[in-house]
């Protein structure tokens, strides 16, 4: 018998958009697309935008009142909206353009519910808000559990680097207790959230700015946060009072000595 969860209603709505989206993305992928130029080297693909679309379609269907901010189409909906989604249709489009599965589809309300699908990988990873679950095909609905057993650190490389000369990312995979602790892994895309909050990962570290409401980073915060991760900024401060980019943590002692590597 295959137990899937029945609880909040916004949680199936992120998770119906994930995998519509990721539906989109899985189709597409392997065809010749066309890049749209966003500026300072970041573009876009058909696939990106006809996934959005696609969950846009889910979300306006079942909450036709919400706002809903999109990676590619901006914000619509009433600006007196009282809630807003946030989508990023395809989060690692450079992976997905040269032909690497390492994507994710991000579909988040915010400060609530979120949902993650790894259109490759056959997973959906979400939310309630207050717990977190991945749903895999054919399988119960499995409550996901961090761990630094691992020892895998996924850190984000890509440019800019804000925090420069203070703090820079290749610094810290080069630091000697680093070394002796972890092992680094880059893949370029926020499913790597999704992973620490299921335990395939020991932590998540990206430079940058304020990152709490950002369409790429919601949805897989809010997992974490369920799950019992512990994710601050990378100045260590919690990322509701702002500040630069984001450590999550499968751990408190893993979180604790990443900290002291980045202001050492």
């Amino acid at each position: 018998m295959i137990t899937s969860y029945t609880g909040s209603e916004d949680a199936a709505v992120a998770i119906a958009g994930a995998r519509a989206g990721a539906d989109v993305v899985r189709a597409m992928y392997g065809r010749r697309l066309d890049r749209i130029d966003k500026g300072d080297g970041d573009f876009a693909t058909a696939a990106d935008v006809e996934a959005e679309k696609t969950i846009l379609d889910v979300l306006r269907a079942a909450r036709p009142d919400d706002a809903v901010l999109g990676e590619e189409g901006g914000r619509r909906g009433g600006a007196d909206a009282g809630r807003q989604w946030l989508v990023d249709p395809l989060c690692g489009t450079l992976n997905y353009a040269v032909g690497s599965l390492l994507v994710a589809v991000n579909v988040a309300l915010r400060d609530g519910p979120a949902a993650v699908a790894d259109p490759f990988g056959g997973e959906v990873f979400f939310t309630d808000g207050q717990r977190a679950w991945v749903r895999r095909d054919g399988a119960d609905d499995t409550p996901l559990t961090p761990s630094s057993a691992t020892r895998l650190v996924d850190v984000n490389l890509d440019p800019p680097f804000p925090s420069a000369p203070t703090f820079r990312a290749v610094d810290l995979l080069a630091h000697p207790r680093f070394v002796e602790r972890f092992r680094p892994r880059v893949v370029s895309t926020t499913l790597a959230l999704a992973w620490v909050a299921a335990g395939k990962r020991a932590a998540y570290v990206t430079d940058g700015g304020d990152l709490s409401d950002s369409v790429h980073f919601a949805a897989g915060i809010a997992l974490c946060r369920a799950a019992g991760c512990t994710v601050t900024t990378i100045d260590g401060t919690p990322l509701a009072e702002g500040g630069r980019g984001l450590v999550a943590a499968a751990d408190d002692d893993t979180h604790a000595l990443l900290m002291s590597l980045i202001r050492g």
